[in-house]
């Protein structure tokens, strides 16, 4: 093993233990099922902000984003951060504290029972659909968490792929279910702190390396299209391909997503105190906007660097698997910098821990969620399996394992994309629950079927644009978010208007919040 594996070794392994530290500290605090979902709604108002973002900034921010910037310019990725900066600012704005202020007032402590509850559902359906779809998509989301640990590990030591991807979600199984929400939430705050010192120091070395800014923007106007937005690099063909007005619609619509992460709506509800949810959009936008900015610019750099003729050997985009292997761009950066010598290893190893960072923030946060979507809202509430607390406590930490394997089954192909397993997880998120609650927060005259209408149609949307409509090509060949949340809204709003209005219990409840 060379001086730098070795260095780089010890730096992950340093961070790896304090996470496990950090969550045994946070067992301690945990002491029922409420504590282990919500945290007893105690977080402060900075983990509140950066809990929340590094929980949505998965892998697809220091891999996929600089990836997809890397393989076809920034047209495709900067529409994508564009969408996710706004849709961040938007979604505090909107969301967090009405949210925060209607849960505490119902007692709500999963995103499922929320609707359920604010909708008197007592038939449960609303409750079952949630938790079978948070299944749905969050498997497959968690599967992205492994998959780029499973690269990272692959790309830095030459071991096996899946090898590598047990381990990682072991690691993240081992303190997720000892201290469940305040450890998610507090290695969430930490991680979100490495995960922006690693975009900086790599970003920094790869400009260096390119030649000074100027080398790295006369390098990429070389690649026609590269560095335009409304264009996209071909490869293939060295050429510029049009990015029309509906792709930047359909990438911008990324921002859509956000009114439906359970991961990140949790923590809206799970703050201390409301009145300070306004520092914590403050701190969570700014901090979007240099991250992700930082992320494509990451992916420039890498190509101009690609394009000099001694540094040819990042990734190659005439690759067939290059989709893939782009993503482990910052990767082959961490590798650069690590072989000046054992000090630079550690550096390079912090970096590499901020790609773990990304990955297990977001993958604790989902594995917490799809848990409570099993224990809570399957087991009991639908299925009016009482538990005990102990009895709880146990079946939330089987499911949490239950789903994780499942996640490492569908990442064992090492040629699967971290940034398309994202996009179709994230999509199916934000069109079944973004609608809804919206709707549940600032439209009285909206009722438990036109929900449960609205999530249906949204979820189905996902699968029917991605595997059927988008195959057609052309103008059809557009992410399915944007379309997938607009016919879920016109179904909420079509049915809830055809049906019978809200009773009046619940429509007092609607104002009574509102006037909070």
């Amino acid at each position: 093993m060379t001086t730098a594996q070795i260095g780089i070794l010890v730096a992950i392994g340093i961070y790896l233990i304090g996470m496990l530290v950090v969550g045994f500290m946070a067992s301690r605090q945990t002491n029922d099922v409420g504590d282990f979902y919500l945290g007893g709604r105690k977080l402060g108002p900075f983990v509140t902000a950066m809990s929340a973002e590094a929980s949505d900034m998965s892998s697809y921010l220091l891999m996929g984003v600089p990836g997809l910037a890397y393989l076809t310019g920034i047209a495709d990725a900067g529409w994508t951060a564009l969408g996710l900066i706004t849709g961040t600012y938007l979604n505090w704005l909107f969301t967090a504290k009405r949210l925060r202020n209607y849960t505490s007032k119902i007692g709500a402590i999963t995103i499922p029972e929320y609707l359920k509850k604010r909708y008197k559902d007592n038939s449960n359906v609303i409750l079952l659909l949630g938790a079978l779809f948070i299944i749905i998509f969050f498997i497959p989301y968690t599967a992205s968490g492994f998959s780029a640990c499973g690269k990272l590990f692959e790309s830095l030591f030459d071991v096996n792929y899946q090898l590598a991807m047990i381990i990682a979600a072991i690691i993240i199984i081992g303190y997720t279910t000892t201290g469940g929400f305040l450890a998610a939430s507090k290695t969430d705050f930490i991680q979100s702190i490495v995960m922006t010192i690693a975009l900086f120091i790599v970003l920094g070395f790869g400009v260096h390396k390119a030649g000074g800014f100027s080398a790295v923007i006369e390098n990429t106007n070389q690649l026609k299209g590269f560095l335009d937005m409304s264009a996209t690099h071909d490869n293939a063909e060295h050429a510029a391909k049009a990015y029309g007005i509906f792709n930047k619609i359909t990438m911008f619509g990324w921002g859509l997503g956000y009114f439906g992460m359970p991961h990140i709506l949790l923590r809206f509800m799970a703050i201390e105190d409301p009145k300070k949810l306004k520092l914590s959009r403050r701190v969570a936008s700014i901090w979007v906007f240099f991250s992700l900015g930082v992320a494509v610019f990451l992916g420039v750099v890498g190509r101009a660097m690609t394009e000099v003729d001694e540094l040819n050997t990042l990734v190659d985009p005439a690759d067939p698997a290059s989709s893939a292997k782009s993503e482990t761009l910052i990767v082959k950066l961490a590798n650069m910098i690590a072989d000046h010598g054992f000090i630079f290893a550690l550096i390079g190893g912090l970096i590499i821990a901020g790609i773990l960072a990304s990955t297990m923030s977001t993958a604790d946060s989902q594995l917490i969620a799809a848990s409570s979507a099993v224990s809570e809202n399957i087991i009991q509430d639908t299925f009016g399996i009482k538990l005990s607390e102990k009895t709880q406590m146990f079946a939330a930490r089987i499911t949490l394992i239950i789903v994780a394997v499942c996640g490492i089954f569908i990442a064992w192909d090492p040629s699967s994309s971290v940034f398309n397993i994202v996009s179709f997880a994230w999509g199916g998120f934000g069109a079944v629950f973004g609608p809804a609650i919206l709707f549940s927060l600032y439209w009285k005259r909206s009722n438990r079927f036109g929900i449960i209408a609205g999530m249906i149609s949204g979820g189905a949307t996902i699968f029917i644009w991605k595997y059927c409509v988008r195959p057609i090509g052309g103008y059809w060949d557009l992410y399915e978010l944007a379309p997938a949340f607009l016919v879920a809204s016109i179904f909420i709003v079509i049915v809830s208007l055809l049906t019978k209005a809200p009773d009046e219990e619940i429509t007092k409840e609607f104002d009574e919040v509102k006037e909070m």
